[in-house]
């Protein structure tokens, strides 16, 4: 078992995201790509040069994922899937989502084993939602299929190393839960992975080659690494509340990329929390798995 102190922060882009979260690795660019969703803003960040580039989005952008032999991305805006080229600003829409449920949004995403994109909706205005969020699979023909229901934020979606293991919560719970998954674009009845701490929400996941999920938890200051029973085995401190997502990244996939959020902490709070809203980049002496980009047939 590695000790959180085996872990090193070694850089610290202060970019003070409102919201920043999706972060991924992009294998085919060699860059770190993440989105700060209520500032209209996707970033791309080159590990080798330290070029940081931000690209304006059309609307916010909630979640995104590279496409196989494609310069565009595949983008979950909150209404909606679309291509995305964010070299030009070309958006070509796809299909819009739950229009008929102005409470909600698209939130949290990311592609499975088999090159489909996954990403779920979360209900933004109780007062509006005539629904819960739910589950979507967008397939390589660009269906979209339903799968999970009666969800306020979908989070931690993310797969096991041989993708026959499905992992997502809904964050209030603080429920983690694994489904048995397939080839097809299905999902078997839920099993507890873990509860997280209280006041510690559980936010975005990856898992790791050893096939442990690594969960950032808002609130908590804090991104933990689950063995596959649940247990807890490693935690790595952030120096921000509110930790929202996380990728390993680098042409070893050794780096683990923490995105944080100063949104909701007030002035009070957010003078307390400097560092809210940056991107935390640490060296691990663990490897992570390439992100899949989605195939498109």
């Amino acid at each position: 078992m590695a000790m959180s102190s085996d872990i090193s922060l070694i850089k610290t882009l202060g970019v003070g995201n409102e919201l920043g979260e999706g972060v991924l690795w992009d294998e085919s660019r060699s860059c770190i790509w993440w989105t700060d969703i209520l500032q209209l803003t996707l970033y791309r960040y080159e590990l080798e040069s330290e070029k940081l580039v931000s690209y304006p989005t059309p609307e916010r952008l909630c979640c995104f994922t590279p496409i196989e032999g494609d310069h565009r991305l595949l983008a979950a805006f909150a209404s909606g899937f679309a291509f995305f080229d964010p070299e030009t600003g070309v958006t070509e829409w796809i299909k819009k989502i739950e229009e008929d449920n102005p409470g909600t949004r698209l939130n949290d995403g990311k592609t499975d084993r088999n090159g489909r994109f996954w990403v779920g909706t979360m209900v933004e205005d109780i007062k509006t939602a005539i629904y819960k969020g739910k589950l979507y699979c967008v397939d390589h023909d660009l269906s979209i299929s339903e799968h999970l229901s009666d969800l306020v934020i979908t989070n931690s979606l993310c797969w096991s190393p041989d993708g026959h293991i499905a992992y997502h919560t809904d964050t209030p719970t603080r429920r983690i839960y694994r489904y048995k998954s397939s080839e097809h674009p299905k999902l078997s009845e839920p099993t507890l992975l873990v509860k997280t701490e209280k006041g510690a929400f559980p936010d975005g996941s990856c898992v790791d080659s050893q096939g442990y999920l690594w969960n950032a938890q808002w609130g908590g200051s804090q991104v933990v690494r689950y063995a596959p029973d649940g247990s807890q085995d490693v935690v790595v401190p952030i120096p921000a509340s509110q930790a929202t997502c996380v990728a390993f990244a680098g042409p070893k996939l050794d780096k683990l990329v923490v995105t944080s959020a100063h949104s909701d902490l007030g002035v009070e709070r957010r003078a307390q929390d400097p560092e809210a809203g940056n991107v935390f980049i640490f060296q691990t002496p663990f490897t992570g798995i390439a992100d899949r980009s989605f195939r498109l047939s």
